[in-house]
């Protein structure tokens, strides 16, 4: 008999509810919740596809030790006892920095990603952390920090309500939206042009968000801060900066306006190719527009001046008053959120407070460049160290992170490594103790991180909708017994984890003013928690203390996990709002225009209105059906125009006299590839693109649909050299090439 059951999608940043049929134990079916509060019934093929990737017979069932060289199935005792032995002697012999962390973006779609990294790290007190950031969005997480003095304060675009929005470096009709989270992007967008709005895409690629758009202009790759700069220089030339309310919040505007002089539309245009006359339109119009949001992502981050772009975005919202103002770009605020602190000054945001140990590098928010891992491994310095032991989670390094044939030998020379991963993939395989999560059905979900973005105010909590299969480890479990190893108590209860935190948390909480259960006893609080394990504790512990939480019984009607699993659909929490200067935490308390680390980066930006490609430039691009190298293994994501080809425009295939289908050699500073040409007109001459998340050629893995199509490897064509100063961010879009036609082999 079938049944069905409520389950949040984790298969990207739009956080769509799914009602899903079962079978037994066995998701055979899965459609868009129309009662879910966000997502109200939208649903994309990655979606659909769930029950698929839940049944995917490549997934690993039980934990892999190695033996012998030779990885083999064990127990889930004898694997963290494997763990336990493998992590303590090397930080006891190398030091604590000699163990890193490396941390992939499934992380932030799960409970156990949400709740349990961070106090692994803080248990092996180790500076040596490496996340996907840094192949992403750090650069927006930088310039948040130094602008509102906290790098997770990202005002997100009110797409429900703007009168014009412009989007640089983004394709939300196939990505479904990164930090905007916004389930059902398309239709939003069509909503505005519906009310008589205007979208402007800026992207070298007419991309399906292109083709939707009023306006679409090819820039040219990596010149966002240039374009976004001429448009702040055009504000000031022509008196159109009007910061309405926000005048009392900002530092900083003469010397911005000064910083940014030498930036005017005639100066940018040869470089950004795109006429000076046009720039000075889309200034006037957004100034012009009742409302409005500039978004920018991927494309604008992973270029040169990823930083610089990123900050000139909520520059440009700010100078046309619309920051933090209802269709600009507005602050959500998650339940899960700290309890809000009063405005007023804060501590700030530093970069740089320690370096990597070859090439110096700076750490941001804490991390250090993924592009970095292989020489933090294999090269020996005065400063320290190798990286000896590493644990990765959720992560593919090998193939996400530049130079992968480098990190794959890299890999080969640790001492020890552990991986918590579904699959023997191209990074894993490295292991010496894999241990694999349950597949998503058996795990329960709430989006810790992605409500912080979302459009919308709102909370959902799904609980597992099939029962954990025996034999298998819930996700948090495994999580926890993890951070146990490290500690060297492998054996100890893994809800000693939890209720450690909760302690931790409630103490601190009782000694905050601004708390709602402050003076209060945190053994009481704690014997009022509510769930059916330590997770669920914890969450119940974040929802009372949030900004609608209940705080204990100080308001009745406020959240807590038994309200939330009262409302299986959620609970909407109301549009976005105004927020100033509540989420400020800036040393002066403001938004500080023109930091200074900003300032002492802008000779490079002016350096760059004198640079000019001397031959083609490569790009990135995203597929719907796609997310990174997760979904490669399953068939009914891959295929049709889902495919790793070579887009290039017909008359840069004209000129290598390439027809289409045939393959291409593209070399790189840090290597080469071979892809099949897909000519298209919908590309600006002298730009190719190919498909990021490829390369499933590895021996080793255990991912048998992948390996049958296993495309290329677009970050092989990286050195790792590349990098934007500010965020350690990789510079993955706008990068030099050489194009060569491959022999094309004879039919036998």
């Amino acid at each position: 008999m079938s049944r069905t059951a409520l389950r949040i999608c984790p298969l990207c940043e739009a956080t769509c509810g799914l009602t899903l049929t079962i079978e037994g134990t066995r998701v055979t079916g899965a459609r868009g919740d129309r009662e879910d509060v966000f997502s109200k019934g939208f649903i994309c093929p990655k979606g659909a596809a769930f029950g698929a990737l839940d049944a995917d017979p490549d997934r690993l069932r039980t934990p892999l030790v190695r033996v012998d060289g030779e990885l083999r199935e064990a127990t889930w005792e004898e694997a963290f006892a494997a763990v336990a032995a493998g992590l303590r002697p090397v930080a006891e012999r190398y030091g604590r920095d000699a163990v890193g962390v490396v941390l992939g973006n499934p992380n932030v779609h799960t409970v156990a990603g949400g709740l349990y990294p961070s106090v692994l790290i803080g248990a092996l007190r180790t500076r040596s952390v490496f996340t996907a950031s840094t192949v992403d969005q750090m650069p927006k997480h930088v310039s948040s920090g130094l602008l509102f003095g906290d790098p997770n304060a990202i005002p997100v675009p009110d797409l429900d309500h703007t009168d014009h929005l412009l989007l640089i470096g983004a394709n939300p009709l196939e990505s479904n939206g990164s930090l905007c989270t916004a389930p059902d992007f398309p239709g939003k967008l069509k909503a505005l042009r519906a009310r008589g709005g205007r979208l402007t895409v800026i992207d070298p690629r007419r991309t399906r968000t292109a083709r939707l758009a009023d306006r679409h202009i090819a820039v040219r790759p990596g010149t966002d801060a240039l374009l976004l700069a001429a448009l702040a220089t055009t504000l000031f030339e022509e008196g159109l900066t009007d910061l309405g309310d926000l005048a009392a919040h900002v530092e900083g505007l003469p010397e911005l306006r000064a910083a940014l002089s030498d930036f005017t539309p005639e100066a940018v245009a040869p470089a950004c190719d795109v006429d000076a006359a046009l720039l000075r339109t889309l200034a006037r119009e957004l100034a012009a527009a009742p409302t409005a949001a500039i978004y920018a992502r991927i494309g604008s981050c992973t270029v040169p001046h990823g930083t610089l772009a990123s900050w000139l975005v909520d520059v440009l919202n700010t100078l046309t008053g619309n920051l933090d103002r209802p269709g600009g770009a507005l602050f959500p605020q998650a339940a899960t959120d700290r309890t809000p602190r009063p405005a007023g000054p804060g501590r700030g945001f530093i970069l740089g407070r320690w370096h990597s140990r070859v090439r110096e590098l700076p750490e941001a928010k804490g991390e250090l460049p993924l592009s970095a891992l292989a020489e933090e491994i294999d090269t020996a310095t005065e400063q320290g160290e190798p990286l000896r032991a590493l644990v990765v989670i959720a992560a593919n390094p090998v193939l996400s992170a530049p130079d992968g044939d480098r990190l794959d030998k890299a890999l080969e020379s640790l001492d020890f490594m552990v991986a918590v991963d579904p699959y023997l993939n191209e990074t894993s395989r490295h292991a010496d103790v894999v241990l694999p999560p349950p597949p998503p059905a058996q795990s329960p979900h709430h989006d810790f991180a992605f409500n912080t973005l979302a459009v919308r105010n709102q909370v959902r909590y799904s609980r597992p909708a099939v029962p954990l299969e025996p034999g298998r480890m819930a996700e948090t479990e495994i999580h926890a017994r993890l951070v146990l190893a490290a500690m060297g108590m492998p054996e100890a209860d893994p809800g000693s984890v939890d209720a450690m935190v909760v302690e931790q948390t409630l103490a601190k909480a009782v000694k905050e003013p601004h708390s709602p259960v402050h003076g209060q006893d945190p053994q009481d609080l704690a014997a009022r928690l509510t769930g059916d394990d330590g997770p669920e504790r914890r969450l119940d512990l974040m929802l009372r203390l949030g900004p609608y939480g209940d705080g204990f019984g100080a308001d009745p009607d406020g959240l807590t996990l038994d309200r939330l699993l009262a409302h299986p659909h959620g609970i909407d929490l109301g549009p976005l709002r105004s927020r100033l200067p509540q989420p400020l935490k800036t040393v002066s308390g403001r938004i500080e225009l023109l930091p200074a680390p900003v300032a002492a980066d802008l000779p490079r930006l002016r350096q760059a209105l004198r640079e000019r490609p001397a031959g083609p430039v490569l790009v990135g691009r995203r597929h719907l059906r796609s997310n990174n190298s997760w979904l490669h293994n399953l068939p009914a994501l891959t295929g049709g125009t889902n495919r790793c080809t070579l887009h290039l425009h017909p008359e840069d295939a004209a000129r290598l006299g390439v027809r289409d289908g045939e393959p291409v050699r593209v070399k790189g500073a840090g290597g080469e590839v071979t892809a099949p040409a897909e000519i298209t007109d919908g590309i600006r001459p002298g730009v190719v693109s190919l498909p990021h998340g490829w390369g499933h050629d590895r021996p080793g893995t255990r991912q048998s649909h992948a390996a049958v199509q296993p495309g290329v490897n677009v970050n092989q064509l990286l050195d790792g050299t590349l990098l934007d100063p500010l965020s350690g961010n990789a510079v993955l879009n706008g990068i030099p090439v050489e194009l060569t036609r491959a022999r094309v082999p004879e039919p036998r």
